[in-house]
C-alpha cells in the first residue's frame, strides 16, 4: 500500500463537537471513531494515534469518546462521517475493565475522568457498532483495538462461561481490523473514498485489505493465496480441543504474515487476510513526530487517571518476541519487532520536557518489553515453527543489543530538563542476562529502588506451560540483582508479578510457589488470578482443559478452585480457605 498525503493540517485536538470541526473549516468528518476511553492526546491512546495518522493522511477525523449507550443521539452529535465509522471498546477489552478475576464489579475506571465506573457498556463493541448504525443507516463500520482483534475468530468468552463466534459476525460489522491498524484504517478510508466516486458498493471494497477480517465466499479469495484453514466455531462446540488448534493456527498467520485465515461459521467464511505489514522505523518516526498534547481534551473537567502513569512514557518499539501463553501482545502486535530510531525516541523526550508541568522524570522508555528495543530476528517467517523466540531457550536468530538499549538511556538521561530515568517494569530478565555488563549498567542506573518483572510462576512445569523461563532462570536474575545493587550501594527491590490458577497449575503447585516465598521471608504483593483473555492460548487451554499437545491438564475452573489457589499465595482478610466453596459454577454475565 502507498500513501499520497494531501494537505491538511493538525489540529491541536482532534474535534469531539459540532463547534470544533466548525473552527477547524471541516463541513463534515470523513472518518468518525467511537471510543470506550476518554480522549486523551497522547501516542499511548489508540484513537488518538489513528486518528492524528488519518489526518496525516488527509482525512478529516473525529472522536466521540465514551459515548451514551441508551440512545444514538450522542454517537450522531458531530454529525454523520463521510467515509466510515470506527468502534473500539478501548485500550481494555471492556469486560475486563468492567469485572475482576472473580467476576467482581470494578469500583473505577483509569481511562474515565475522575476514574469513576461505568462509562461504557459491557461488549462495548457489539453496543456501538449498533448505536452506529441507528445514527447513520447504511454506513460502514469497522471494528478495531484489542476487543475486536483478540475476539477475531471463534473465541472462549469467561465472563459468559461460553464459545463465542467471531466478533465481527456478533456485531454485524463490514469490517474488523486487528493488531496495530494505521495501515488498515487509512487503506479502508482509501477504498471507500474510491467505491463512492466509482459508484461501486463500498462494502465490497473492504475485502482483502491486509490486516483485517471480513465475511465472505471462497471466490473472494486471491488466487494462489495460502490458506489456513481454522477449525469452525461448530468443530470447536463439538470438540473444545479444537480451540487450542485454532489458537495455534492463528499464532502462524500472524508470524509467518502472509497467509490467509479462513472460518466456517453457520455458511459464512470468515476470512482473515495476512497481517498488515509492521510500519517500517522512518513511518513509526514520522508517527511519533505528529503533535500529540499530552494532554487531556480540554472539554474534560476531572482527571484521567491513565494520563498520569503514561503522560511522560514513551515508547521505543512495537510487538514482543516473547509469545507468552497468556499474553495477548504478540497475537495483537506481532512477534517481529519494529523500533523507533534514538533521533525519533531523543526528540519526543526533548518535546516532552519543553512541556509545561513535565516533572523532570521519564517514567519509561519501552514497548511490551523494555528491552527489545532494536530487536531482529533473522530466520525465515515460512520455516520457523517457534511460538516463542525466548522459550525454551533463547533464539540463536534473535539478537538484541542490550548495550545500546542501556546507552539509548543514558543519552535521554541527558536531554536538559530531564533529571531520572526509570525502568521500573517490562523488563525480560532472561533476555537481559544474556548480556551481564548491560544487565549491571540497568541495575546500577535506571533501577530507582525497585523494579518489576514477571515470573508469574516458579513451577517449571507450569512455567512450560505458559511460555515463561523456568526458575532457575528467575533465581539467577536474583543473585546478580542483590550483588549489583550492593556493589552500587543502592538498597534495591525486585518486585514479581505472579499469577495463580493458570492452566496446569494445581493445588500443589501453588503450595510449592507458596513454600518458596516463605522460605525467603518473602510476601508477594503483585498476584493475579489468571483470566482467559480472548483469543490467546492459554485461554483454549482453560476451555478446553488440554496442553498445545492435546495432553488433559489440571485446571482450576470454578470460583472456589480459583479463589483457593490464589488464596494459597495471598492470604488476605475476606479470602476463603482452601477447600471452602463458594459457588459450584462461574456466574454467567451479559
Amino acid at each position: 500500500m502507498t500513501y499520497t498525503t494531501r494537505p491538511l493540517a493538525q489540529p491541536d485536538f482532534l474535534p469531539m463537537s459540532r463547534e470544533e470541526t466548525t473552527r477547524l473549516g471541516w463541513d463534515a468528518l470523513d472518518v468518525l471513531l467511537v471510543s470506550g476511553d476518554a480522549y486523551v492526546d497522547h501516542p499511548s491512546f489508540g484513537p488518538a494515534l489513528l486518528g492524528r495518522f488519518l489526518v496525516a493522511h488527509g482525512f478529516r477525523t473525529g472522536i466521540v469518546a465514551q459515548p451514551d449507550w441508551r440512545t444514538p443521539d450522542d454517537v450522531a452529535r458531530l454529525g454523520r462521517p463521510r467515509l466510515y465509522a470506527g468502534v473500539t471498546a478501548g485500550a481494555l477489552d471492556s469486560l475486563l475493565a468492567h469485572y475482576t478475576a472473580f467476576r467482581k464489579k470494578r469500583s473505577d475506571d483509569a481511562y474515565t475522568p475522575g476514574g469513576a465506573a461505568g462509562a461504557r457498556p459491557n461488549r462495548a463493541c457489539l453496543v456501538y457498532a449498533n448505536l452506529v448504525r441507528q445514527a447513520f443507516p447504511g454506513l460502514p463500520v469497522v471494528l478495531g483495538g484489542i476487543e475486536a482483534s483478540l475476539r477475531r475468530i471463534s473465541h472462549y468468552d469467561f465472563w459468559s462461561d461460553s464459545l463465542r463466534r467471531s466478533i465481527l459476525l456478533d456485531a454485524k460489522a463490514d469490517l474488523v481490523v486487528y493488531g496495530m491498524g494505521e495501515r488498515a484504517t487509512v487503506e479502508s478510508a482509501r477504498r471507500i473514498e474510491a467505491a463512492l466516486a466509482e459508484g461501486r458498493e463500498p462494502r465490497e471494497a473492504l475485502k482483502n485489505i491486509p490486516g483485517t477480517v471480513f465475511a465472505g465466499r471462497a471466490a473472494d479469495l486471491p488466487e494462489g493465496a495460502e490458506i489456513i484453514e481454522l477449525p469452525s466455531h461448530e468443530a470447536i462446540l463439538a470438540e473444545p480441543k479444537k480451540l487450542v488448534e485454532a489458537t495455534l493456527a492463528l499464532e502462524r498467520q500472524v508470524h509467518r504474515a502472509r497467509a490467509y485465515a479462513t472460518q466456517d461459521a453457520v455458511g459464512r467464511l470468515v476470512v482473515l487476510a495476512p497481517p498488515a505489514a509492521p510500519l517500517e522505523t522512518s513511518e513509526l518516526d514520522a508517527l511519533y513526530a505528529l503533535p500529540f498534547s499530552r494532554r487531556a481534551h480540554p472539554s474534560y473537567a476531572a482527571h484521567i487517571p491513565a494520563l498520569t502513569m503514561i503522560k511522560d512514557s514513551v515508547t521505543s518499539h512495537r510487538g514482543c518476541a516473547g509469545g507468552c501463553a497468556f499474553c495477548a501482545l504478540a497475537l495483537h502486535q506481532g512477534r517481529r519487532l519494529r523500533s523507533r530510531s534514538r533521533a525519533s525516541i531523543l526528540g519526543e523526550v526533548r518535546r516532552m520536557a519543553g512541556q509545561p508541568g513535565f516533572s523532570g522524570s521519564v517514567s519509561d522508555v519501552g514497548g511490551p518489553s523494555a528491552n527489545m528495543w532494536g530487536g531482529a530476528c533473522t530466520a525465515d517467517p515460512a520455516t520457523c515453527a517457534r511460538s516463542s523466540c525466548l522459550t525454551p531457550k533463547l533464539c540463536p536468530h534473535f539478537n538484541v543489543d542490550q548495550m545500546a538499549n542501556v546507552e539509548l538511556l543514558r543519552a535521554v538521561r541527558e536531554v536538559p530538563g530531564v533529571r531520572h530515568v526509570r525502568q521500573a517494569s517490562g523488563l525480560r530478565f532472561d533476555l537481559a542476562m544474556r548480556e551481564p555488563e548491560a544487565l549491571k549498567a540497568m541495575i546500577a542506573e535506571f533501577v530507582g529502588g525497585q523494579i518489576k518483572v514477571a515470573p508469574e510462576h516458579l513451577d517449571d512445569a507450569v512455567l512450560t506451560l505458559m511460555r515463561k523461563p523456568g526458575r532457575a532462570a528467575f533465581e539467577a536474575f536474583l543473585e546478580i540483582f542483590a550483588a549489583e545493587s550492593r556493589r552500587a550501594g543502592k538498597e534495591q527491590y525486585v518486585v514479581p508479578y505472579l499469577m495463580s490458577a493458570h492452566p496446569g497449575s494445581s493445588d500443589a503447585a501453588m503450595d510449592r510457589l507458596a513454600a518458596w516465598f516463605k522460605a525467603r521471608g518473602w510476601r508477594p504483593r503483585q498476584v493475579q488470578c489468571f483470566i482467559p483473555l480472548p483469543g490467546t492460548l492459554s485461554a483454549a487451554m482453560y476451555y478446553a482443559g488440554v496442553d498445545a499437545k492435546g495432553r488433559p491438564i489440571p485446571v482450576a475452573r470454578t470460583d472456589a478452585e480459583r479463589l483457593a489457589q490464589h488464596a494459597r499465595l495471598t492470604p488476605r482478610d475476606g479470602d476463603l480457605p482452601p477447600g471452602r466453596p463458594r459457588r459450584k459454577t462461574p456466574r454467567k454475565t451479559p
